[in-house]
């Protein structure tokens, strides 16, 4: 009875300190926080400068930059949530977790059903979730512009919107602009739909991890077009998924004009699109254009059981990327009278590989031609009806194409940190949500493990086939991906981790580096004074790089054959000092890949150069002391 009371009391006092808590983290300043912090000796931040004091062994106090991230949780808070971590009941206490340890956490959107007024300008909304909106309206606009902008998390789902509407327009215009992370979910989307449109232009752009679903999208429809332009240009990582889009449709034509131009790994897989659909005009044009590896899946696309008629034209797609990989299975099989038109097609620098099986097996009356088309490109059991290829090309890219998707100074070579060099700096701003680190008690409770993500799902609120649980998949492959020949890698969810890592490999007597501010980025800047560490001799270091995840988390890794430069960074005109630059030579590219920016930036190939670049802002190496 008495342990009863005592655990009652506990949790009463934890609810109303974790009230008090996040009221007075929105009304005080950073600075009484960390005022508040450091005084007190028993807090993660002191048991963290502790820790430095007794694992390296020279006098450099822990630098600033670093100390920054560590957990600004109170000693209460931090014991409380440690229990609730290794009673596995974290996840009913999110909501304060996440605000009193400063996490990056995803909150479902609110929902706007169809009792809201139609005919809507959603400017500036962010995060809602539209299900059934404008179903069954007749006539009238929804425009989306500048929604969800310059958001770390973008949210919406998409659901019977516009179904069985007639003579409905959707326009989305500007849409999730730079955000972190987006997320849209298009479930029976203008399904039956008849007249009206659909338009998404500039639609992600900039976004870091893009994440959208089109599924059953335009089902069933009558002459509902959609048009794609500017659609997740510039975009880094992310899936597109179009499954039984425009299935059963009649007439619906679709358009992607520039989609995914100088994107960076974007994948998108059309399932069962266009299946048994009639008259439908489909066009791709400038598609993942100046992209980085591309990889597009279009399976039983066109086809399946009998679609009748239409157009599929693909004209400068994939022109100007590096590699990229396309999959056409079951292309336009047992269809009626489809013509497919493939002009400029996959003309990338490097060369791509496109798979096309089935292509159009058991069709009647298909007509497929390729012209100006690409190296690498495999067909197997295609049908030899009505198939015709001319201008098959082994031509390079014109002059100018071939850097696109590479930023200027992203890549550079080592002679170039001499003083009086003026380069071009890359953008080097960190542009991933603010987290801190976890106590390492804490973290160490949520193990980096594939086998462990329904665990870590279930903390931090992620559902199937959701983006969270997307983003904690793809992270935690990365953790567990394989070192490279060379490389010795950990992802570290603590500080303590990260300190432990990095003596296991330099040794006590270390330090640890990171460009001084972002000035100079995105602009030219000269080279000033350049120290290179152990006298520019080849060294050890610790690469640490962001990774994106509720909590901070860091993939460290080390590699061999590296030299390390300190470099002042001089305004090109005053010959003023703005910066002080950190950067890393790769002696060793061998084990690259050949389709590595590196090289299309600057030329040659694995083994043959050596390749530098800056440590980005919140990045960091570590070495032993010079």
């Amino acid at each position: 009875m008495l342990i009863m009371i005592k655990v009652n009391l506990y949790y009463f006092f934890f609810f109303f300190l974790s009230s008090f808590t996040a009221h007075s983290l929105a009304s005080s300043s950073s600075e009484t926080q960390n005022f508040s912090t450091k005084s007190n000796p028993f807090s993660p931040k002191s048991s963290l400068i502790r820790y430095w004091n007794t694992q390296i062994n020279n006098n450099i106090p822990i630098p600033h930059f670093l100390l920054s991230k560590s957990s600004p949780l109170s000693p209460f808070q931090s014991s409380l949530f440690t229990k609730l971590a290794s009673n596995h009941s974290l996840s009913s206490h999110l909501h304060s977790f996440c605000n009193s340890a400063n996490l990056f956490c995803f909150s479902d959107p609110t929902s706007i059903n169809s009792d809201h007024p139609i005919n809507s300008n959603f400017a500036v909304y962010t995060n809602k979730r539209f299900t059934t909106y404008a179903s069954a309206t007749i006539t009238g606009v929804d425009t989306f512009k500048n929604y969800s902008q310059n958001t770390n998390f973008a949210s919406t789902g998409f659901l019977k919107y516009s179904a069985a509407s007639t003579g409905h327009h959707e326009t989305f215009t500007s849409y999730a602009t730079d955000a972190n992370v987006a997320n849209s979910d298009f479930t029976s989307y203008a399904a039956a739909a008849t007249g009206g449109d659909g338009q998404f232009t500039s639609y992600l752009p900039r976004v870091n991890v893009p994440d959208l679903l089109f599924s059953s999208y335009s089902g069933n429809g009558n002459n509902h077009p959609m048009s794609f332009n500017s659609y997740v240009d510039d975009t880094n990582s992310g899936r597109q998924q179009f499954n039984s889009y425009g299935k059963n449709g009649n007439n619906v034509p679709v358009g992607f004009s520039s989609y995914g131009d100088g994107a960076n790994v974007v994948g998108s897989t059309f399932t069962r699109y266009g299946e048994m659909g009639n008259g439908g005009n489909d066009s791709f044009k400038g598609y993942s254009s100046n992209a980085n590896n591309p990889k597009n899946e279009f399976m039983r696309y066109g086809g399946g059981g009998g679609g009748n008629g239409g157009l599929d034209t693909f004209v400068s797609y994939r022109d100007g990327a590096n590699t990229g990989n396309d999959t056409f299975v079951s292309y336009g099989r047992e269809s009626n009278s489809r013509k497919t038109r493939f002009v400029d097609y996959g003309k990338s620098f490097n060369e791509g590989v496109d798979l096309f099986r089935e292509y159009g097996k058991g069709s009647k009356g298909q007509s497929t031609g390729f012209s100006i088309y690409s190296l690498n490109t495999t067909f197997k059991e295609y049908t030899k009806t009505g198939v015709t290829f001319g201008q098959y090309t082994k031509t390079g890219l014109k002059e100018g194409l071939v850097n696109k998707w590479v930023e200027p100074g992203k890549f550079f070579r080592e002679k170039m940190l001499t003083k009086g060099t003026v380069m071009m700096m890359p953008d080097i701003v960190d542009k991933s949500p603010r987290r801190s680190f976890l106590p390492r008690a804490i973290s160490s409770k949520l193990p980096l493990a594939g086998d462990k993500l329904s665990y870590v799902k279930e903390v931090f609120g992620a559902y199937d086939h959701s983006i969270l649980e997307h983003v904690l998949t793809n992270t935690l492959s990365e953790c567990e991906r394989a070192p490279s020949p060379g490389e010795t890698k950990r992802c570290v969810g603590s500080l303590e981790d990260m300190i432990d890592f990095a003596v296991s490999i330099l040794g006590r007597d270390v330090v640890t580096r990171t460009t001084e501010t972002v000035r100079g980025s995105k602009m030219e800047v000269m080279i000033g004074k350049v120290k290179g560490i152990n006298d520019g001799k080849l060294t050890k270091s610790v690469s640490c790089h962001q990774s994106l995840y509720p909590y901070l988390l860091y993939y460290c890794h080390s590699v061999p054959k590296v030299r390390v430069y300190v470099a002042e960074l001089l305004d090109v005109a005053s010959k003023a000092k703005i910066n002080t630059g950190v950067a890393i030579c790769h002696i060793d590219t061998s084990s690259w890949s050949s389709s590595h920016g590196a090289f299309v930036a600057l030329g040659s190939g694995p083994g043959h150069i050596e390749v530098c670049h800056w440590i980005f802002e919140n990045d960091m190496t570590w070495t032993i002391v010079d």
